[in-house]
């Protein structure tokens, strides 16, 4: 397969401190003035001097990214990952030619269409339909190529109605539907997208993803910089972890996500976890998780099930006042999906005039999660009301294994589901 993006030792230095007065003549006079300790002479009457570190032109050095290599194949879906601040966005930057590398080679075959910001590359003053024809023409196409395609990008930008108003009337929502829709519409053989995608509603998110898998079938290729692992792991095929602007981690797209979100959660440990210091958490504090305990049917602490097994969690909880409260605990895949949500009302408990330390227990006769492994997340709530008194994230992983038995779900795909139900099936005709 073809090599459409070759990336050798990339590296990107920014420089932070005083930018300077304005004119190369003023910053020459100052630094002048100031070897022979003479008063700043750019300043204005009354104005308070500045110090010497404020002279220094360059105060500090950051190294946005730092010697990163890898290839991309045609028609690979691409995920980059990683914290704020890792280099995603820089990354992107340098191979759309925003900015300029610090040294490194980046040797890239094919046209390239980039979303980095939302409405880079438009015009605030010209209509959405000037900025199409404009922003086209920027990506490299010819008028009667997006002449061809005007009406397609319009409909799926879903701004019909305002088409021939200046874009600097337009919402943040619709600035990023039509400069995505003229992004994916125009046929580059290379699409870059970065997390502008968090800008736009959940039905708008879903067809950008759809979109950007079509490109993908066509054979082109696609590189995607998102926050959301749920939306990396079903749209890419391989990813790049980033961390402190060095590669961390290149390959399948579930090992790299896998590896990020381990390191996000990782305190996660233990079948008897003591949450009376766990920091990731919300809720209005009324009352809290002191401790959660996973047990298997015969009461014993694990962190591995099998297939099927009957499964316990036992809450205790430490309430300053008394109050009603529902009490839970949300499973969830390690692209931090709910998948299941237990919880002590659908169990038949009525938990009211709860006060000092509480212990709870809900139990599951057959956890029908594929094998894998999953996240545990308990909290508790305001039985009345429904607020959040205390929701702790991610404090525990579990890890579902395969029952010997069950030599059918081995022909089971995981990737079409994560629950195993029960069906009858007949042949009517």
């Amino acid at each position: 397969m073809t090599t459409v993006i070759s990336v050798e030792n990339l590296s990107k230095q920014y420089h932070l401190g005083t930018i300077g007065t304005g004119t190369l003549s003023h910053d020459l006079n100052r630094w002048w003035a100031h070897l022979r300790g003479k008063p700043d002479p750019t300043l204005k009457i009354g104005q308070s001097p500045v110090n010497s570190r404020q002279l220094t032109v360059v105060s500090e050095q950051i190294w946005a990214l730092r010697d990163v290599s890898f290839e991309v194949k045609q028609g690979e879906v691409l995920g980059i990952i990683g914290r704020n601040g890792a280099g995603k966005s820089t990354l992107l930057k340098i191979l759309s030619r925003v900015t300029a590398p610090t040294s490194g080679e980046v040797k890239v075959k094919g046209r390239i269409a980039s979303l980095l910001e939302v409405g880079t590359g438009f015009h605030p003053e010209l209509t959405g339909r000037e900025n199409i024809y404009l922003n086209g023409a920027i990506l490299g196409m010819d008028k009667g190529e997006i002449k061809r395609k005007f009406d397609e990008i319009v409909a799926f930008a879903e701004v019909e109605k305002f088409i021939d108003t200046p874009v600097k009337r337009y919402s943040s929502g619709m600035y990023v539907r039509l400069a995505f829709a003229v992004a994916a519409h125009l046929e580059p053989e290379i699409l870059l997208v970065d997390e502008v995608l968090a800008v736009g509603d959940a039905a708008f998110q879903k067809k950008c993803l759809g979109k950007m898998g079509d490109v993908a079938k066509e054979g082109r290729t696609v590189l995607f910089v998102s926050h959301n692992m749920a939306a990396v792991e079903s749209l890419c095929t391989h990813g790049i972890l980033l961390e402190s602007g060095q590669v961390k981690a290149n390959g399948l797209v579930g090992n790299v996500t896998e590896l990020y979100l381990a390191q996000t959660h990782l305190s996660v440990h233990g079948a008897i976890i003591n949450l009376e210091d766990w920091k990731d958490r919300n809720g209005s504090g009324r009352a809290h998780i002191v401790r959660l305990e996973i047990l298997d049917s015969l009461g014993d602490p694990v962190q591995q099930i099998s297939f099927r097994d009957r499964l316990r969690f036992r809450l205790t909880c430490s309430f300053p006042e008394e109050m009603d409260a529902t009490f839970g605990v949300l499973i969830h895949s390690l692209s931090e999906i709910p998948l299941l949500d237990l919880r002590s009302t659908n169990g038949g408990v009525q938990a009211t005039n709860l006060f000092g330390q509480v212990v709870i227990e809900g139990e599951i006769d057959a956890l029908n999660l594929y094998p894998g492994d999953y996240y545990v997340s308990p909290w508790i709530s305001d039985r009345m009301t429904r607020e959040d008194i205390d929701f702790v994230h991610y404090c525990a992983k579990l890890s579902v294994l395969p029952a010997v038995h069950e030599r059918a779900l081995l022909k089971l795909d995981p990737v079409w589901g994560k629950f195993v139900v029960e069906s009858r099936w007949r042949l009517v005709n």
